[in-house]
């Protein structure tokens, strides 16, 4: 069962809102809603998050991610749809009983830290489990884990002032992390840190996903930070959501052209794995490039320079296929061969574009698709 799902969220500001819904719904758009004083910042939202995922938001400034976020908790009410957590329907409880699920099982990071200055470090991290009425002594306990765990041993009595915007943006984490939330929301948690401390941050994040699991939203604007955090993004335009999927997905098979211009910039060498654009192993039988005569699997994984698991990213294929005219061996978690990626096949997946799905919705897409080993014959919309 998903932890969390949005059903046909709508959110509309402004005058008339129930009536700008049906108009939506209708076909308007969101021009012809604003000439009648109506605002639509979030329209006909829909997905689920599952226990343990990484669920990041992405769009431009005013495609509706923050709106959208804000209705999950339940900060904002949706003019239509539903919000579910754990089987629960938020959007059909009161103000109360939603304060009591806020502070129990659903924290949030915001961009600007928001630390009480005149609170210590160790302070600020157990804030939200003094709001829950956690004794002293035990709130202080689980601050101090939650410190730890953020990276913040030793600073427990220092005060915000005294931290890097890093540093401050990592009690804000523990103060999520130290109620134990089943659910974290971030609102664009990393972007106000420099791009050094940021990619620190997302390393941080990253790390602690590892050992707590934690299900996770995370809004952001830039593609790399979706793409290096998510184990599944949603890409919103317009109030919209246009495409959800994995980063190997959205970069490979944009659903229009507004995703794959957006994707044209992204390092496809850090996205792209060795299992989304390797080649059948049966394409690998015959004579190696140095005479050998490959029959088997077990003759394809002697014989290739390096073997490689299927969600290995294609940066690390450079090496071997630069010093060997041999394809890569790829194998499964058993050690099977599932797959080879040779030379022609790496490079013609970093250097061709990339077209968006045609109107039969099929893209053509020549890494995943084809898995013959030749030359590909699709373009792809989306260059490293």
């Amino acid at each position: 069962m998903s932890m969390l799902q949005a059903e046909h969220l709508y959110k509309v500001f402004g005058r008339h809102p129930g009536k700008a819904v049906d108009s939506l719904r209708a076909g308007a758009d969101r021009e012809a809603l604003r000439a009648d004083g109506a605002t639509a910042a979030v329209i006909d939202a829909s997905f689920s998050v599952e226990p343990g995922e990484i669920f990041v938001v992405m769009g431009l400034s005013g495609s509706g991610k923050s709106t959208l976020l804000r209705m999950l908790n339940g900060l904002l009410e949706p003019t239509s749809g539903h919000v579910r957590f754990d089987g629960q329907d938020l959007t059909a409880l009161g103000a109360g009983e939603l304060r009591e699920v806020r502070s129990k099982k659903i924290s949030m990071v915001f961009q600007h830290f928001a630390l009480f200055p005149h609170r210590s470090v160790l302070e600020n991290a157990a804030y939200g489990l003094q709001v829950q009425g956690v004794p002293r002594a035990e709130r202080e306990k689980r601050a101090l884990e939650a410190l730890d765990l953020a990276g913040l041993a030793g600073w427990e009595k220092s005060w915000p002032d005294e931290l890097s915007g890093g540093m401050q943006q990592r009690v804000g984490l523990a103060r999520a992390l130290a109620t134990d939330a089943e659910l974290l929301l971030m609102d664009e948690s990393f972007s106000a840190l420099d791009p050094l401390i940021r990619r620190d941050m997302q390393d941080q994040l990253l790390e602690l996903q590892k050992r707590l699991k934690k299900t996770i939203v995370f809004i952001t604007h830039d593609l790399n930070e979706a793409m290096r955090l998510g184990d599944r993004i949603a890409v919103m335009r317009d109030g919209g959501i246009v495409q959800i999927g994995t980063a190997e997905d959205i970069l490979v098979t944009p659903a229009n052209d507004y995703v794959a211009a957006f994707t044209q910039d992204v390092d496809r060498s850090r996205v792209l794995t060795a299992g989304a654009i390797m080649a059948d192993p049966d394409s690998a039988y015959g004579t190696a490039p140095d005479g050998t005569r490959l029959r088997t699997p077990e003759d394809v994984l002697a014989a290739a320079p390096a073997t490689v698991s299927e969600d290995t990213p294609i940066i690390e294929l450079f090496t071997p296929c630069s010093t060997s005219a041999t394809a890569v061996a790829v194998t499964d978690g058993d050690g099977r061969l599932t797959g080879v990626v040779p030379r022609a096949r790496l490079l013609a997946v970093l250097g061709e574009p990339m077209a968006p799905p045609d109107e039969n919705g099929s893209g053509k897409v020549p890494a995943p698709s084809d898995r013959s080993g030749g030359d590909t014959e699709g373009r792809v919309t989306a260059g490293a």
